[in-house]
Order: C-alpha cells, then sequence, then structure tokens
C-alpha cells in the first residue's frame, strides 16, 4: 500500500495491458539463467570464432570433455547451440545470430564503463 494515495489508475491499467504473458516471462527468466553460467559463456565465446567439436572446444578452455558435454546439451536444450552430426563426430555452433546479439550487447553493458 502506498504511503500517500493517487490515484494511478490510469497508468497502472496502460501498463497491465503492455505486460507481457506471465509464461512468456518465465521463458526469459529461464534463458538468463543459462547465460548466468561462466563455463557456459565461456562456450559461446569459443563458438563466434567457428563451429567447433567438444574436444575443441574443451582444449581451447582446459576443461574436461564431460563438463563441456554437460554445458552443451544444457545450451542446446535452450536453443543457444546446435550440433551437427558428422559420422560419429558432433559439431557445435551458435544457434542463431540472436545468440550472438545476446552476448554482445550483454558484454557492452558489463564493458561500457570501462572505457
Amino acid at each position: 500500500m502506498c504511503a500517500e494515495h493517487i490515484d494511478h489508475s490510469e497508468i497502472v491499467k496502460n501498463t497491465n495491458s503492455k505486460m507481457i504473458d506471465i509464461d512468456t516471462l518465465f521463458e526469459l527468466a529461464d534463458l538468463f539463467k543459462v547465460f548466468g553460467d561462466s563455463t557456459r559463456i565461456r562456450i559461446m565465446c569459443a563458438l563466434f570464432e567457428s563451429e567447433l567439436s567438444v574436444c575443441c572446444i574443451a582444449d581451447i578452455l582446459g576443461l574436461e570433455q564431460s563438463t563441456v558435454s554437460h554445458q552443451l546439451r544444457i545450451l542446446r536444450q535452450s536453443k543457444l547451440v546446435k550440433v551437427r552430426k558428422e559420422g560419429k563426430q558432433s559439431f557445435y555452433s551458435l544457434d542463431d545470430d540472436h545468440v550472438r546479439q545476446i552476448f554482445e550487447m550483454g558484454l557492452s553493458h558489463v564493458t561500457e564503463n570501462d572505457k
């Protein structure tokens, strides 16, 4: 309850009419949770350069293949990376340009005061 009674009904009504549905907001929150892990961020950063296998990603990041595989599974489930099979080998890449844009916007935000 507001300490001072001011009629905000028009602002509330207008804002409510433009709110995104709650299920979509939960999906968005889940997407941002995926970005909350530094290992997944490092994997996405490596995939900016080229399509890579689990072995290559593990070598680049100095991680165990099992760790990379686990994180790639989460990134795939969130539709942030995609996989291409070539025989027994799997190659990963960013799912689409939106992933790069989300990453770059976040990076721009955290580095804006560094300039």
